[in-house]
């Protein structure tokens, strides 16, 4: 496959585009409702799938059909990342409002590590082949190991990642509003919106190391494993905000994800030495087990309606108080002097307290 590099800057520069779109288009903090997902999920599939057909009609149907695997492997893997995000937001009482910010810079970051990881992964195939045996024993293990701990969550008041982080980096335990940094007495701290990224980014890359593998099993082209990785990542935001509040009833989908990284595991063997499975066949096996999944699951589950996670009684961070919020200190620069100090309290209180204030309006008439 010749990929000019003229289209992967074009590819690479829509991506910029659209993510500064979505950007703007969630500028201020708001709870985005289940109409504002389901259409900015159709935007991302909708290009998602226009790309594969652009793929399809310049690089002919083989390359396509690789393609569309790729990116339904990664688009399906990704519902575990949206489970995991939905157990954190949850356990660690995330206002719904400042939640779109923290997933954006987590699919900045995931384009990032995903990137690298597919970098490397094609640089040991390219030079040991006998990496392929690696990657193909490593997606069994990993169904297999879904299949027994199906029943098993992340468990974010055990994480180590979250002491490692609560050890080494001075933090606050309150929300003041977005900001992923504070000062305070002239000492700069971390926000719990900052902890909460940190965390969601070492999710990823965990869930990168098991996606990574399984498209290359579909495809060795570099440039069809990144886009589909990109079109699929792209959607996460939009995904989360449609399904958080369904996690409940895809009973049967883990099990299904589990499936896929066995068949395509089993793939890669059979690639290597025995016989190659078409792509069609691989593409109509994993929609199969994904379909059956999520139908099984969804005919279990009959009759239950939408249902946030409940958050734990005591959640661990609070959102800041007009009076916490007042003592805070620019991050960067000195603070400037005010004529009129009850007008300058106001005027610093008032912008960090209103998306919390939103937020929480919001979710009263959820209720």
């Amino acid at each position: 496959m010749d990929v000019p590099f003229w289209v992967w800057v074009a590819v690479l520069g829509f991506i910029v585009v659209m993510l500064a779109v979505d950007l703007f288009a969630h500028r201020r903090a708001h709870v985005i409702g289940v109409r504002e997902a389901a259409a900015w999920s159709g935007v991302w599939v909708a290009f998602g799938v226009a790309f594969g057909v652009l793929i399809w009609w310049v690089w002919g149907a083989e390359f396509g059909q690789q393609y569309f695997a790729g990116y339904l492997i990664e688009k399906s893997l990704a519902v575990d990342n949206v489970f995991v995000w939905a157990i954190v937001f949850s356990y660690f009482a995330v206002p719904r409002a400042f939640q779109h910010r923290v997933l954006f810079l987590g699919v900045l970051g995931a384009l990032v590590f995903r990137g690298i990881f597919i970098a490397a992964g094609a640089v040991l195939i390219q030079n040991f082949s006998w990496i392929l045996y690696v990657f193909a024993a490593f997606l069994l293990y990993t169904g297999y190991r879904m299949i027994r701990q199906r029943e098993e969550h992340l468990d974010p008041e055990n994480s180590a990642v979250l002491r490692a982080f609560r050890r080494w980096v001075p933090m606050t335990d309150a929300y003041h509003g977005q900001k992923l940094l504070v000062r305070k007495n002239g000492v700069l701290l971390a926000t719990p919106l900052l902890a909460v990224l940190v965390l969601i980014e070492v999710t990823d890359v965990v869930f990168a190391v098991d996606s990574i593998p399984a498209i290359f099993a579909v495809t060795d082209e570099v440039f069809l494993v990144f886009t589909a990785n990109a079109f699929a990542i792209l959607g996460l935001r939009a995904m989360y905000f449609l399904l958080a509040d369904m996690i409940h009833r895809f009973i049967y989908l883990k099990t299904g994800l589990a499936l896929v990284l066995i068949w395509v595991g089993i793939k890669m063997l059979l690639k290597i030495d025995i016989v190659y499975i078409p792509t069609p066949i691989s593409l109509a096996v994993v929609a199969m087990i994904i379909t059956v999944s999520i139908v099984l699951s969804l005919r279990a589950t009959r009759g239950q309606g939408r249902r946030a996670l409940p958050s734990p009684a005591n959640p661990p961070f609070h959102i800041a108080t007009e009076v916490e919020n007042a003592a805070l200190e620019p991050v960067w620069g000195r603070r400037r002097p005010s004529r009129s100090p009850a007008r300058h309290q106001e005027g610093r209180t008032h912008e960090s307290t209103r998306d919390a204030e939103q937020a929480h309006r919001h979710e009263r008439n959820l209720r």
